[in-house]
């Protein structure tokens, strides 16, 4: 039970710090991971699948409609863009359910240290890979560390501050580091996109995804070092010592009391996602449409072949060729991700700001999560209207920037406002089915519709953009008439 007064603001000393710079590593680095595949997935699924060319090339099998397959838009191209993709968001958000049950029966430190270590070293393992199977399991562990991590953090920072409103902060401007970790890998990749050439081969090849993937095991390196000195959430381990803990199960959150908490939040989680990874996270594979991108790629093709030429060299392949304008166009989707990443990180600072000032929770998600519903369907069907014509590069930016600004501020939303629904025994449980059913399942199902429904031989951005225009459209409607049941938060569920 919640006592009649507050207790006081406590005290950052050196054991707090430490806590909060885990979860801020955690933070940032889930988000890493997760956005790192929409930069990499067309270089990769290309080097990956050069083998099985050379197969069926040497089978016999070398007809031009089986070669075109394996290009962006060809039917082999999307169904492993749309594997890379979904799969493992399913492994990451059963896993992930299961991860917040092991939180609310093992303690929050334990997971959350198991939870990074996981995908830090399977994000190195990616970078590795020799095939595009290998790849998809690598990223499975990825995702079910991502899933874990996030629930045991937020469950351990609930509950390491007792005062409400610094609790609300201390969760909010964690959370905002998780778009420092957008800005970090759209950064990183730039790096490796400019400077693989320098750096010792990998696989034979000097690949800028396979760096940007081996990058990941960055957050491995402080852990391991701070882990001795992380203490248990100290709500946690006084239920557990004093006998009074609950033991956890999912199907105490459909008890009469949870069942609306559950299915509604579920549903509005999954329709934040679904604006990220039904839209936002194709502007990657939007962007090389561009009429002052293809410009700069054509115009970096040609200046590769007057190189050769006023050197006396031999004139690049065609493969060559192709690579450096590909590289262009890459280079130019990195900086589109970098502003949107910026608009994120923005848009969670303005949130962890305006959670503490309003107090219905419902109202806050709103004011988000509708402007959402407008502005990232009206920005996609403007840029397939416009994509190729009067739409440039600069434009798409802000409109990135501003689209990240609403959709990334509704995720740090879930992290204050889970753990204040469930209670001790059930808050690991609670937030993982609905970050991870609802978030990393239903919610990410959305890049499967958007690939599915905008394939096309060649690939079209202006179909790819409206397709993501009506896909935002739905996932958003639908989660903003879910608002409607969206219950407010009990004060005794935080101090419980």
């Amino acid at each position: 039970m919640s006592s009649p007064q507050p207790p006081a603001p406590k005290a950052l000393g050196s054991t707090e710090w430490l806590i909060c710079f885990i979860a801020v590593i955690g933070f940032a680095f889930d988000i890493y991971e997760l956005l790192m595949l929409p930069l990499i997935v067309k270089p990769a699924i290309a080097a990956l699948s050069a083998p099985l060319i050379e197969q069926m090339v040497q089978g016999g099998m070398a007809r031009p409609e089986a070669l075109t397959q394996w290009l962006p838009g060809g039917e082999s191209y999307v169904k492993w863009a749309r594997t890379l993709f979904f799969v493992p968001a399913i492994f990451g958000g059963v896993f992930g359910l299961i991860g917040g049950y092991l939180t609310d029966r093992l303690g929050r430190r334990r997971v959350l240290t198991f939870s990074i270590l996981l995908y830090a070293f399977a994000a190195g393992a990616a970078g590795l890979s020799t095939s595009l199977w290998q790849l998809l399991f690598f990223r499975c562990l990825v995702f079910i560390g991502v899933c874990v991590e996030f629930v045991a953090a937020v469950a351990w920072l609930a509950e390491l501050f007792p005062n409400p409103a610094q609790r609300e902060k201390v969760l909010g401007f964690t959370q905002a580091f998780s778009s420092v970790g957008g800005f970090m890998v759209s950064g990183a990749y730039l790096l490796c996109v400019n400077y693989a050439n320098s750096l010792p081969a990998i696989q034979g090849g000097q690949d800028a995804w396979r760096y940007t993937l081996i990058s990941g095991l960055i957050p491995a390196i402080p852990l391991i070092l701070i882990r001795p000195f992380l203490p248990e959430s100290p709500v946690w381990a006084k239920k557990r010592e004093a006998g009074e803990l609950k033991r956890a199960s999912l199907a105490a959150l459909f008890t009469p009391e949870l069942i609306r908490t559950t299915i509604v939040t579920g549903i509005i989680v999954a329709s934040c996602y679904g604006l990220a990874f039904g839209a936002i996270q194709h502007l990657p594979q939007i962007v090389p449409g561009l009429t002052d991108v293809k410009t700069a790629a054509k115009a970096k093709q040609d200046g590769l072949v007057k190189a050769a030429t006023d050197a006396g060299k031999p004139a690049p392949d065609a493969k060559a060729v192709a690579a450096a304008g590909r590289q262009e166009s890459e280079r130019f989707a990195g900086e589109v991700q970098l502003w949107q990443e910026v608009g994120g990180m923005v848009g969670r600072l303005a949130l962890a700001g305006v959670i503490i000032v309003i107090v219905s929770k419902r109202n806050v998600l709103r004011i988000f999560h509708l402007t959402a519903l407008v502005c990232v369907p009206a920005f996609f069907w403007w840029l397939s209207k416009n994509l190729g014509q009067t739409a440039n590069l600069d434009t798409v930016k802000w409109g990135a920037a501003l689209c990240g600004f609403f959709v990334v501020a509704t995720f740090s939303f879930w992290g204050n406002y889970l753990p204040l629904v469930y209670p001790v025994h059930l808050r690991g449980t609670g937030e993982s089915w609905a970050a991870n059913i609802g978030g990393r399942i239903l919610g990410t199902s959305a890049a499967w519709f958007t690939f599915t429904l905008s394939a096309a031989k060649p690939p079209d951005p202006s179909k790819i953009a409206l397709t993501a225009a009506m896909v935002a459209g739905v996932f958003a409607l639908i989660g903003a008439v879910a608002t409607q049941w969206l219950p407010e938060p009990k004060p005794e569920h935080a101090e419980e």
